[in-house]
This record gives C-alpha cells, sequence and structure tokens, in this order.
C-alpha cells in the first residue's frame, strides 16, 4: 500500500469519479485507475462498485475511507512540518467558513504574524464545513455554532449582537433601538429555518413569551438587505455582519441583547499541527486584545 494510491482512492471518493479525481491530483485517469486496481488486487477487496459511469464505495470502501483519509492528513501535516521553519516562513493553511465577514478578520490577524503562509478559503454551512474538516479538505473551520462531536477541537472566537435595520424612511427610523416586543409586532423578513440568526432571534422571541410576525422567509443576508431597501419589511442581521448604507437605519435590540456565536474549529488529532496551533494562538491572543480593549 503505498500513499499515492490513499490519495487516488480518497480523491476518487470525494470528487465521486475517475475523472474529477485525476483532474483534481494532476494526473491522469490511467493513473488513478491503475492506482486504485492495484490496491484492490494486492489486498483481494473492491473498494467501489462500477455502475456504468457511475460509482459507488462498498461497504468495506466506506470504512477504509475514514482510514485513508487519516493517513493522508498526516502525511500533509508531516510534510508541512519539514517545510516549515520555526519562523513560519512558508506553508499552507485551508480554511472553511460559514461567513466572509468573520474570516476576513481572522486572516487579516494571521496573515500580519505569518504573511508567507498561503492561505485559502471556501464558504459553505456549518454541517458542510465539518465534513470538510472530517475529509481533511480543509484546515480550520470558522463556524456559527459549537459542536459535542469528540472528533473536533472548538475554540470560542466572538459574540455579536443581532441588530434590526429599516429602510431610512420607515416610520421606526426615528428611533435609536427597539424592543424585541415591538419588533415581534413588526413585518419581519427572517432567514431560512436553520439559519444561525433566525435561530438566535427565535429563541429571544422564546424567552418573552412571543411570536414574531414573520412576513416573508428569505435565503440570504443580502437578499434580504435589498428586501428591506424596496420596503418590503424590517430585517435583521448579526451586527458584525451589518453593513451601513445611506438608504438603511440600524435598530439595535434594546434590554438583554440577542446573541451569535462564532467559533474556530479543528479535527482535535491535527490541533498540534503547527499552523492550525498557530492560527489558534493568533486568535486567542486577537480576542484577548478586544476585550482589553473594552
Amino acid at each position: 500500500m503505498t500513499l499515492i494510491q490513499l490519495r487516488s482512492f480518497v480523491a476518487v471518493a470525494r470528487y465521486n469519479g475517475f475523472t474529477a479525481a485525476a483532474r483534481a491530483l494532476n494526473m491522469s485517469q490511467t493513473t488513478i485507475t491503475s492506482q486504485i486496481q492495484a490496491l484492490e488486487e494486492e489486498h483481494g477487496i473492491r473498494l467501489f462498485e462500477r455502475r456504468g459511469r457511475r460509482i459507488e464505495l462498498t461497504e468495506i470502501g466506506r470504512e477504509f475511507l475514514d482510514v485513508a483519509r487519516r493517513m493522508t492528513g498526516l502525511e500533509d501535516d508531516a510534510a508541512m512540518m519539514l517545510k516549515d521553519s520555526a519562523q513560519m516562513r512558508s506553508g499552507s493553511l485551508k480554511i472553511g467558513a460559514v461567513s466572509p465577514f468573520h474570516v476576513i478578520e481572522m486572516i487579516e490577524a494571521f496573515n500580519t504574524s505569518h504573511p508567507d503562509v498561503f492561505l485559502s478559503m471556501a464558504l459553505g454551512n456549518s454541517e458542510s464545513v465539518l465534513r470538510e474538516l472530517a475529509s481533511y479538505g480543509c484546515d480550520v473551520g470558522i463556524m456559527a455554532r459549537d459542536t459535542d462531536d469528540d472528533r473536533y477541537h472548538v475554540q470560542h472566537y466572538a459574540s455579536y449582537p443581532v441588530i434590526a435595520f429599516v429602510r431610512r424612511d420607515h416610520r421606526l427610523a426615528a428611533l435609536r433601538t427597539i424592543e424585541l416586543t415591538s419588533l415581534a409586532e413588526e413585518k419581519l423578513l427572517m432567514r431560512e429555518r436553520g439559519s444561525t440568526t433566525r435561530r438566535a432571534l427565535e429563541d429571544g422571541f422564546s424567552t418573552i413569551g412571543t411570536v414574531p410576525r414573520v412576513a416573508m422567509e428569505i435565503g440570504s443576508r443580502e437578499a434580504i438587505r435589498e428586501a428591506v431597501i424596496r420596503g418590503l419589511g424590517i430585517g435583521t442581521v448579526s451586527e458584525s455582519e451589518y453593513i451601513p448604507d445611506e438608504q438603511l437605519h440600524p435598530l439595535p435590540i434594546a434590554g438583554s441583547p440577542v446573541l451569535t456565536h462564532i467559533y474556530v474549529c479543528c479535527l482535535r488529532e491535527r490541533r498540534r499541527s503547527r499552523i492550525i496551533a498557530s492560527f489558534f494562538e493568533t486568535l486567542r491572543e486577537a480576542k484577548a486584545g478586544r476585550t482589553a480593549r473594552g
């Protein structure tokens, strides 16, 4: 069994095909196919069922995939350790994130300390970020919720209040803040179910025994912003994601704040990787600096 066989197997499973795997690894499809065949013949098993142009993992293939991912991930960590200097003058870090707003701030902090480390970012929801971490598709994840899965190491980064916002000519634009009870009576434009902001608001309304008046459900913060500008209702967003606009008026929620949270996550077994550990340490220092500034 060789590492190139393992990488070929993981790539075919991840990209669900030999052609796509060959493209991702910058290898020929013939090479990928021969690596998989050699692995299967060496151990007398079948890792994939070929159904025309479609492939499916066999039962042993699914079990072996977790092991193969860990082995190729350890090779990446070993190569990174040997390649990086003590001053972290090289290397790369792949980041999966639920939102660009928070991760750019983190990238800026890390880049200041490690300017020569190559960073890449992919966006997705919390579930997809966890999947990418588990499959070594990314090294660290920036998520809007915690997880109790023991496979992951999780560190709280920050908490942000949810705010409402209205069009400048809305009757509520004369206010500086709004009570949660008053907000529940307005035409609310809400994110889709499962959204972190929506979940935080629903928890807040539930705490005060109020059911909000949801006028419309919209699947992105950008679309909600446009709907508010067009006068379709009141929008809500995490304060960290609010973009000031002359057409909009922000309304912080008075009293007990409704909060969203941001967490940084990695596979527990990769916690000691030097670049990953340095990323976590940079964010701890950034958080301590924010706390000290008040």
